[in-house]
């Protein structure tokens, strides 16, 4: 999935255990394993709220965009790249 799940780093930065702060979140610790490993197919915002009040830190610390490769092979295929209209304008 191209959406990556950083909430070990933070959990790393705050010094806190998945088991803490599956606790504060009020989300279960099995929930908040699948969050955490990337194998969630979407989240609430009020999950995603409580989650960045907890660990003191804004979405973006938690969530990050990847490229996949199948993304980049079709890219190619097609000759485009991503910044390709980023300069135009319109008259």
């Amino acid at each position: 999935m191209p959406i990556a799940v950083d909430i070990d780093v933070m959990l790393a930065k705050r010094k806190m255990s998945v088991g803490e702060l599956a606790e504060r979140v009020g989300i279960t610790p099995a929930n908040l394993a699948v969050l955490k490993n990337g194998r969630a197919k979407a989240v609430r915002f009020s999950t995603l709220a409580a989650l960045c009040e907890v660990l003191e830190c804004q979405p973006g610390d938690l969530l990050r965009w990847e490229e996949t490769e199948e993304a980049e092979e079709t890219e190619e295929a097609s000759g485009s790249t991503a910044g390709s209209t980023a300069g135009s304008t319109m008259a």
